[in-house]
């Protein structure tokens, strides 16, 4: 392994190089923002800023972040702050929830925050939360530009605006998703784009388990011939990079997929 990236030349030898913690903000309150940003930057923590639910899931998505900022009176925040808590230990943030003096205290604990922020914020508060906040926080560890760790997918029940969905796994007859909430059995539009490309699928599936975590499988009931070779494609480059033994599902596999919910 080369260690050299985590050092920095110094006179008289090297300096272990400090990894950079970094924030993501959704929040369309200028004053507010003015107000993170400023104090984010005190404690020397990037920022990056989004203004709704399905941005900040794309961005979460393409990469990791030590921390999200979520002003609970945007729609989508509490499933926005319920998805992060989903997530695996080593990429799960630390989760500040922006509140007002109406907002439920416990159903906001109860989404996934781990800190309140009280609004109109206040500086004071604000540092003490992110202070106390940075000690459980995670660097970011990429050594480079952003790469894309993950995928959504994008699911229409009826006439509501699509539902985004993290993508867990892929095979050739289905997928498995992480939802904000449990999902309904049905057959319903869906939209994604393979992880590592720009290949968008598009087509029909059925919702064929769900539990209460929002976890479920979704068998493809109708892909386009473009859509299904574009997949076959993908998964044969995948599964030429796995040691045998770890190779994702593939043709001739006829189970829905996830048949059982993994714990």
């Amino acid at each position: 392994m080369d260690y050299c990236r985590y050092f920095t030349r110094v006179k008289g030898g090297l300096k272990l190089r400090r990894m950079k913690l970094n924030a993501l903000l959704m929040c369309r309150e200028h004053e507010s923002l003015r107000m993170l940003v400023a104090a984010l930057e005190e404690l020397e923590i990037d920022d990056e800023v989004c203004v709704s639910e399905p941005e900040a899931m794309e961005l979460m998505a393409l990469g990791y972040y030590s921390a999200l900022v979520v002003d609970f009176d945007l729609p989508g925040a509490a499933q926005l702050a319920h998805m992060a808590r989903l997530a695996p230990a080593q990429r799960r943030p630390v989760v500040f929830a922006m509140i007002n003096e109406r907002t439920d205290v416990g159903s906001t604990f109860q989404a996934g925050a781990n800190f309140v922020l009280y609004k109109p914020l206040v500086r004071g508060q604000v540092l003490r939360s992110l202070r106390a906040g940075r000690a459980f926080m995670r660097p970011d560890r990429r050594r480079s530009g952003r790469q894309k760790t993950e995928a959504l997918v994008y699911l229409r029940f009826g006439d509501v605006c699509p539902v985004p969905a993290l993508v867990l796994e892929v095979s050739e007859d289905g997928l498995s998703v992480q939802a904000s909430e449990p999902l309904p059995a049905a057959e319903l539009p869906l939209r994604f784009i393979l992880p590592g490309s720009n290949s968008m699928i598009e087509g029909s599936g059925e919702v064929t388990w769900a539990d209460d975590s929002g976890r479920a499988g979704i068998f493809f009931s109708d892909l386009k011939p473009a859509a299904r070779r574009q997949l076959k494609t993908w998964l044969s480059r995948r599964n030429r990079k796995k040691p045998s033994g770890t190779r994702m599902a593939a043709s001739g596999t006829k189970a829905h997929p996830g048949a059982t919910p993994a714990h």
